[in-house]
């Protein structure tokens, strides 16, 4: 099961990058410590702190029918000082 959909790459979070703080995309059901096994473990890393942030799902309209978009959970991981995510870097 994928934990971790995507990282999000903005302008506030490449300047984030540059201090240590990471973000992704996670499922809801995603908790800290999980997010943080898991990036430790697949980006060989050390994660001093983890957190977390959920995203509530919004009201849409097409015509008369009404629906809700899906909600969301990002979370923000610091890592210990020196070490980086190739990802980012990348990206800018």
């Amino acid at each position: 099961m994928r934990i971790i959909l995507m990282p999000i790459i903005t302008e506030k979070t490449t300047m984030l990058a540059t201090d240590g703080w990471y973000t992704f995309r996670t499922k809801k059901e995603t908790s800290k410590k999980e997010a943080k096994d898991l990036i430790e473990k697949n980006f060989k890393v050390k994660v001093i702190s983890v957190r977390s942030i959920s995203g509530k799902r919004k009201k849409r309209r097409r015509g008369r029918e009404v629906g809700y978009t899906k909600g969301y959970k990002k979370i923000i991981v610091r890592l210990k000082k020196g070490q980086k995510i190739e990802i980012f870097e990348v990206a800018t």
